[in-house]
């Protein structure tokens, strides 16, 4: 598979249809603006404009900015500079009260925030918003491997079976790379308040310097660990409550011969993996709570037995 497969097809003389329209518009301004101004202006002066706005088109066609074409990265940069700078999970547009003293300045009041997904099920399922056609989606972890140590054969084996496994997909399917720090310090102290339990001075001894190595090491240095997430999506007419749980389980499977390690999350792995894409650099979020769209109930009240005070006759 070529590696510019999503490359636009070029059409005249290297240029794409998109590039070639904003030619054709600047050609057709041009023209009119010529047929308008050169009775009013000289024709050096209009020249020299034409001149130095066509380069300014020129380099807008075919220009390129942080890998996008120069037309969308301005667009993208108009988008952002007009954008609300807070987002808000309630309804933004009601009215203040009336004993809240309205600032002097336009104040841009913040634009509804839209997640990404509704619900979290306890199997790991991800319920996606109505726009999405209230499919469901399931997310997988899976370790690296490093094919520079493999020889050609196994590096054309391991390919072979991931592209399979690509080939096989039917759904939009995303995977996360990313580098997530990592808390040595807590490690290291944990450590050291186990060596003092320990029966064995030996022992003792190689815990705490294991636990100075990790201490020192998280003070001159900032380790980081590489986490790979894959996220597989049901369609929202597959059959089965469960779809994104199974394709979740065929890509465990598919994946295996690879020779990396994966398992499929649950509701409490997954929305610990959210909440780490969301704020990396908060301290891990413990396990055992409850999912988004749990329903907590207290636990019942143990009834306590009255005491009865009996009233002797006298």
């Amino acid at each position: 598979m070529p590696a510019d497969v999503d490359t636009p097809d070029k059409v005249v003389y290297g240029l794409t249809f998109r590039q070639l329209a904003i030619l054709a518009v600047a050609a057709v301004i041009g023209y009119g603006a010529w047929n308008a101004l050169h009775t009013l202006l000289p024709v050096p002066v209009l020249l020299g404009g034409a001149v130095v706005l066509g380069g300014l088109v020129f380099g807008l066609a075919v220009g390129r900015r942080d890998g996008l074409p120069m037309d969308l990265w301005i667009l993208a940069g108009l988008r952002h500079s007009r954008a609300p700078r807070a987002l808000s999970s309630t309804d933004s547009t009601a009215r203040a009260p009336d004993w809240v003293q309205a600032p002097a300045t336009k104040v841009m009041l913040p634009a509804p925030l839209k997640l990404p997904a509704d619900a979290i099920g306890d199997d790991g399922q991800i319920s996606l918003p109505d726009r999405h056609g209230g499919a469901k989606a399931a997310m997988v972890a899976a370790t690296s491997v490093n094919l520079a140590l493999r020889t050609a054969d196994e590096q054309a084996a391991l390919i072979d079976t991931f592209g399979r496994w690509l080939n096989s997909l039917a759904t939009p399917t995303q995977i996360v790379v990313s580098a997530q720090p990592v808390d040595l310090a807590s490690s290291a102290r944990n450590l050291a308040r186990a060596a003092d339990r320990l029966p064995d001075q030996a022992l003792a001894a190689a815990c705490t310097d294991h636990a100075q190595f990790l201490a020192d090491l998280a003070e001159r240095r900032d380790p980081l660990r590489r986490q790979v997430l894959i996220v597989t999506r049901a369609g929202a007419g597959e059959r089965g409550e469960h779809a994104a749980r199974r394709r979740a389980d065929d890509t465990v499977r598919a994946l295996s011969g690879l020779g990396v390690t994966t398992r499929a999350l649950d509701g409490n792995a997954v929305t610990a993996a959210l909440a780490a894409a969301a704020d990396p650099y908060r301290p891990p979020r413990p396990g055992g709570l409850a999912a988004p769209d749990a329903v907590i109930t207290a636990a019942p009240a143990k009834p306590t037995a009255a005491k009865t005070r009996r009233k002797t006759p006298s």
